[in-house]
């Protein structure tokens, strides 16, 4: 599968999500504000946006597979994580987690090591749930549940593809630069995944 063939699968994807909210905005406030909420939670946060985005560029950097298998999984975990935070779950050392996400993530893409598809699956796997948790403990009372989920897992679809063109743009640089761009972009990410463990972002 080429990278422009897969980036329009999860385009289209990420589209087709939207289509039961759209359908239901006129039902009532706790879904309209729900979706709203979802959706403005991952992109209100720097945490939450280094690692989405870090997720799609680590995708292209591997390319074929799992530059669609390795954000849908991230979005299939993360929406199972915010099910455990709606329900009120208890999931220790969310914001540590997170926070470490964002640096091993930007490590990852710095180092830019070939990585087996289901390595890498399961490496953002597991951050996606305590993202996900995140997101699901600071859903607003009266939001509806499914509405906020949906806003969430779509907000962070179009992250992931943020980051799948950031990834296929730095590749498209040439082996030299794009290498050099990568581990600039990626130490970067994970300096700020210290500031963000440190409290200081």
């Amino acid at each position: 599968m080429s990278a422009r063939s897969a980036l329009s699968r999860i385009g289209i994807t990420a589209a087709l999500t939207m289509v039961p909210a759209l359908a239901s905005a006129h039902t009532g406030v706790g879904s309209t504000l729900g979706f709203a909420h979802g959706f403005g939670h991952p992109i209100g946060g720097i945490d939450h946006i280094l690692a989405m985005v870090a997720v799609g560029i680590f995708a292209a950097n591997l390319g074929g597979r799992a530059l669609w298998a390795v954000p849908l999984t991230f979005m299939a975990l993360m929406a199972v994580g915010g099910a455990l935070g709606i329900a009120g779950m208890p999931l220790p050392f969310v914001e540590v987690g997170i926070a470490l996400s964002i640096v091993v993530l930007g490590l990852v893409v710095a180092v830019r090591y070939e990585w087996p598809v289901a390595a890498a699956m399961t490496l953002v796997g597991l951050f996606a749930i305590v993202h996900g948790h995140a997101h699901g403990t600071e859903m607003p009372v009266d939001a509806s549940g499914a509405a906020y989920a949906l806003g969430f897992v779509l907000a962070t679809g179009l992250l992931h593809i943020a980051g799948i063109a950031t990834g296929v743009g730095i590749r498209s640089a040439g082996e030299r630069y794009s290498y050099r761009i990568a581990q600039a972009g990626g130490v970067a990410v994970a300096f700020a995944g210290v500031l963000v463990l440190g409290g200081v972002i």
